[in-house]
């Protein structure tokens, strides 16, 4: 790592971190007056938090990332743009999805989780009946839950564990609804590389009931 992100990781990461112990008023966590929280579990190199993050000043985001690689240069492009509306755990992200509390987070996002391709690991998988009921409890009523895969596999696993949810309605309407990337969603050099390799990625968006 470089020295600049090696700073940014020992200064700035400690302030930025999500807090341990009980999480309550999650919009007191912003040094500036936030209107909601949106989560993105996974973040990777962060090009997605940041781009969401720099278009929605008003709106707080947490993101979840344990590889430490991907949080140093979320950090060097939060202090490049001047955000102050992003905290950070650099962690598993479950134990902190059991730490929030209901009915805080307006959006949540999972794009591009690992497959975990082979059948004994498929327990990995962040998507599953377990984080569908999780994320239908932290969600505000309307708030949405964005899943991106390139895996068909993968997309088939998670359509089979959030679409029989009773509170989760998948918003599509039509094929280019889950074809096509949303208009206000950045593409990430993961998803060219997925498209370049001929692996088209499918969207899939939930609405809270």
């Amino acid at each position: 790592m470089r020295d600049g992100r090696r700073r940014l990781v020992d200064e700035e990461l400690p302030r930025l971190r999500m807090p341990v112990g009980p999480l309550e008023n999650l919009q007191s966590l912003f040094s500036d007056p936030v209107s909601d929280v949106w989560l993105e579990i996974g973040f990777g190199a962060g090009e997605h938090l940041i781009h969401q993050a720099e278009a929605n000043p008003h709106i707080g985001f947490i993101g979840a990332e344990p590889f430490i690689n991907g949080v140093a240069r979320v950090l060097a492009e939060a202090e490049k743009k001047s955000l102050h509306n992003i905290r950070i755990h650099d962690d598993d992200a479950r134990p902190l999805l059991e730490r929030l509390p209901a009915a805080s987070i307006g959006r949540g996002f999972l794009l591009f989780s690992d497959p975990w391709p082979k059948t004994r690991h498929h327990k990995r998988r962040i998507v599953n009946p377990w984080s569908a009921d999780r994320f239908c409890d932290l969600l505000i009523d309307g708030g949405e839950l964005r899943l991106a895969t390139d895996i068909m596999d993968y997309a088939r696993w998670m359509m089979a564990a959030v679409w029989p949810h009773p509170d989760l309605v998948w918003t599509a309407q039509r094929p280019g609804d889950w074809r096509d990337r949303p208009a206000d969603w950045p593409e990430t050099r993961y998803e060219a590389k997925a498209r370049a390799a001929g692996r088209p990625p499918v969207f899939l968006t939930f609405r809270r009931k």
